[in-house]
């Protein structure tokens, strides 16, 4: 059996410091609480479910204010619950208020139901917040159909009342249907657990007991649907077979016989028994496990923001006791070993272990499980619960008078701040116009004008600096793209989504639109427009325009017909690339990538090189694309300090543990790049054996090992030339080194192509005499050069950059791409 890391094992100290805390807490004096259970809008009881429902009519330890009315189902089922046959609408800020006797943690479920009646219930839209939380924001139901919209929170609440307020949107109104409000046991949450991000784990994470959380997903791995009736709290369980990446590697189990054996600390109500005796784990047949080593379960989550994990486990799978130790993955980054037996001492014995994770900007957050070694090749997983974290408790609710005085102070912070930036606006134009009239020198300008809300875009404009000559209105980008039809869409990715247009001119071109009222984004779409407004290559995009009106933030580019280099490479049912058509590719893009380096005034760091950001139109010529997270480099540093962006897979090592950025950065990325064109495999795959799953790393194994021809794309491996795909993986090799200053800079990766394309067609041209084996002997060798790339590289026509004015005529840039990225940040 495998040792385990360092890391591992510091998590199992700590997680079995938990189990050990948690067997000191009393949660085996837990009662069923007999409230708050409120049926809204309603002066009738429903004693029809497991919890006896109050009609708010009558209200007792419990009241809300009377801004409000009530609504009822004018097209009432007996299939429809009593809950959902009535409303109460609020069409000012409303609230109810409950007496708390209890402090701890509390479990919040309202109920909506937009069913049939004058007020239309799907048109709602409103907050709601409860004590200093914020709940909900901008909410609506929508046409929800048949189904009953519940929204889950769990509250610290340290006060003798409990306030819950319904604040309608202006010419909106709120409304619910019912309510739930009790104490969870006091053991339910610990206060601390590890702290995990996309690149691994980052410490431990405090004062979770101080947190607003919201379920996001609850998960019955392996089992059935469980509904309130079914569990102990009255929560909803579902099915993973919708989430799990590779469902022919998994196998269901489950033992509905077995006694669940609950230890101290974990207790029914941590998870019905149902949950711990169902179970996915590795399909097996015949003795050997499948080819697809691990199980992912991929689910949608917020971007960028941290969430609270529980993982369930019981052995039910295992036969006997140390027969089963696996692998717990979130991400790729984080791995950690679970062994059943020291933590639990017994089969059939429920465990869990608590994470907070940060998210990235894909929206996806991947749980993984694994067999650890050869001698133990299975893994299982009971349950899953995500919560995402709204915000910190400790905040109070402002009284009338309160907020009045609060609002007055708000409002002349506001006026004093706007006047303020009002006169060092007037005072930096004043200095840059008396600038402009003695420089003339190409400067990166500043981020101005780009206040921003969490309600949307204010005050927000691309700086005065790009070019205005530019910009397309919004109404011809609606035009083009015939309102953003859903039907026109051709890609998404970090930013926003792509979509097929056609300007008045008859361009065909790719529109990509911002996430509308986002608070993302904005620094890269300016970086875009004051990089690709300035610099103009062949092989790289070029903007034909762009568009900042009524808080949009759109991008405008000539269509690229044949997509991006990776839709040619693995996962499409698009024709394969020739090994020739490879190299020329790869050829293009390094030109791109050298010129951005050397050719434009300054020098520019890309910072996300990446198969998705190489684009082709349909000559195949390979263009380099998206340049949000680009950096202007330094002429006189020999780095950039900054905070680490890119993609990972594609992360150069040393910029991620220095965070000192070099063009050599995109050296490393462009390795990457590199060997997925061999290959024909993502950068990252998940699904594979844990020294697969990096393809820099696995490839470098399978060199040193001799094997680099077993894992070269099948499609290509009988076309290359032995000499020709020797000068390929050497240079791919020199890009992925450790030390940024020992890899080639971009002029030497292109020439060290330049030449495997030289050894490949020279391989090709045969006299008709010629020995036709494919072996090193039998091509025709070429002369020994020396390589002095930076000197002896011609600077194209089209290598010079472009410095427009403001009234340039933006027809001159008609060598655009498409952003077809499918692949978040």
């Amino acid at each position: 059996m495998q040792s385990f890391t360092i890391q591992s094992s510091v998590l199992y100290l700590h997680l079995l410091l938990l189990h050990f805390l948690s067997a000191q807490l009393p949660s085996s004096a837990y009662n069923l609480p007999d409230k708050y259970f409120i049926n809204c809008g309603s002066s009738s009881n429903d004693n029809t479910t497991s919890r006896a429902f109050t009609g708010d009519m009558n209200p007792g330890s419990f009241t809300f204010t009377k801004k409000n009315s009530t609504v009822e189902n004018v097209n009432k089922s007996a299939a429809t619950s009593i809950l959902y046959q009535t409303a109460r609408i609020f069409r000012q800020e409303s609230s109810y208020k409950f007496e708390i006797t209890i402090k701890g943690t509390y479990l919040v479920r309202l109920h909506f139901f937009a069913f049939s009646s004058p007020a239309n219930l799907s048109s709602a839209l409103f907050d709601v917040s409860a004590s200093g939380y914020s709940l909900l924001q901008n909410f609506s139901v929508g046409n929800g159909g048949n189904t009953p919209m519940i929204k889950e929170f769990f509250l610290s609440i340290s006060a003798d009342q409990f306030i819950l307020d319904f604040v309608p949107q202006e010419s909106f109104f709120a409304f619910v249907n019912a309510i739930e409000v009790f104490p969870v046991p006091e053991s339910f949450f610990y206060d601390e657990a590890s702290h995990i991000s996309p690149i691994g784990r980052i410490g431990n994470f405090d004062g979770l007991l101080s947190m607003a959380l919201m379920t996001v997903h609850r998960i019955n791995v392996g089992g059935s649907t469980l509904t309130p009736d079914d569990d102990t709290l009255w929560r909803y369980w579902v099915p993973d077979d919708r989430y799990i990446y590779n469902p022919v590697a998994a196998k269901n189990y489950s033992s509905y016989d077995i006694d669940i054996s609950y230890q101290a600390g974990i207790s029914k109500y941590t998870a019905p028994a149902t949950v711990y005796q169902s179970a996915k784990g590795m399909k097996i047949d015949s003795g050997r496990i499948s080819n697809l080593f691990n199980i992912t379960w991929s689910f949608e989550v917020r971007k960028n923001t941290r969430h609270f994990i529980r993982v369930h486990f019981c052995d039910i799978v295992g036969s006997w006791l140390g027969e089963i130790i696996f692998n717990l993955y979130i991400y790729v980054n984080f791995d950690l070993q679970i062994d059943p037996y020291k933590i639990t001492q017994r089969l059939a014995t429920p465990f869990f272990d608590d994470f907070v994770v940060d998210s990235d900007n894909s929206g996806l957050l991947n749980i993984t499980i694994g067999p650890s070694d050869r001698d133990h090749q299975n893994a299982f997983l009971n349950g899953l619960e995500i919560m995402e974290i709204l915000a910190e408790s400790g905040s109070t609710p402002l009284t009338n008078d309160q907020k009045k005085k609060h609002l007055f102070v708000t409002i002349g912070i506001v006026l004093g701040s706007l006047a303020l930036i009002f006169i060092l606006a007037v005072v930096l134009v004043l200095i840059r116009c008396r600038k402009s009239k003695t420089a003339a020198t190409l400067v990166w300008p500043p981020v101005l004008g780009c206040g921003r809300t969490r309600e949307g875009i204010a005050n927000r404009s691309v700086s005065t600096n790009l070019n205005l000559g530019l910009k397309i209105s919004l109404a011809e980008i609606r035009i083009a793209t015939k309102k953003f039809d859903a039907k026109l869409k051709i890609g998404k990715g970090g930013f926003g989504t792509v979509y097929r247009g056609s300007l008045f001119n008859g361009m065909n071109v790719a529109v990509k639109r911002s996430e509308p009222g986002s608070s993302q984004g904005f620094p890269e779409f300016q970086t875009e427009i004051m990089v690709l407004s300035r610099i103009r290559h062949r092989h790289l995009v070029s903007l034909v325009g762009y568009c900042d009106e009524k808080s949009e933030m759109i991008l405008v580019y000539e269509l690229m017909e044949k997509g991006t280099l990776r839709d040619h490479l693995y996962n499409s049912d698009l024709p394969p690339l020739s090994w020739k058509k490879r190299l020329e590719i790869c050829i293009g893009a390094a030109r791109g990538l050298h010129y951005l380096h050397r050719g434009a005034r300054g020098g520019f760091i890309h910072r996300d090189v990446k198969s998705t950001n190489i684009l082709l139109d349909e000559n195949y010529v390979a263009k380099v694309a998206d340049f949000g997270l680009s950096r202007l480099g330094a002429p006189d540093q020999t780095h950039v300090t900054t905070g680490v962006k890119g993609t990972f897979g594609y992360l150069d090592p040393e910029y991620f543990r220095t965070q000192q950025l070099t063009e050599k950065s995109d050296v490393y990325s462009f390795g990457v790049v590199l060997l997925e064109v061999l290959c024909a495999r993502p950068a990252i795959n998940a699904l594979l054996p844990r020294d697969q799953v990096n393809l820099a790393d696995w490839v470098m194994l399978c060199k040193e090992k001799d094997m680099l021809e077993e894992i070269i794309d099948p499609k290509v491996k009988g076309q290359i030339n032995p000499n020709s795909l020797r000068k390929f993986s050497e240079t791919a090799e020199k890009c992925l080194l450790q030390n940024a200053f020992d890899r080639p800079t971009m002029g030497d990766v292109l020439w060290d192509l330049e030449y495997a394309l030289q050894l490949q067609q020279t391989a090709i041209r045969r006299y008709p005499q010629e020995c036709s084996r494919n072996d090193a002997s039998a091509t025709l060798s070429l002369p020994n050069v020396q390589t002095f790339p930076s000197l002896i590289l011609p600077m194209e026509t089209d290598d010079m950059p472009i410095l427009r004015e403001h009234n340039s005529d933006s027809s001159a840039a008609v060598i655009f791409s498409q952003l077809q990225i499918d692949e978040a940040r």
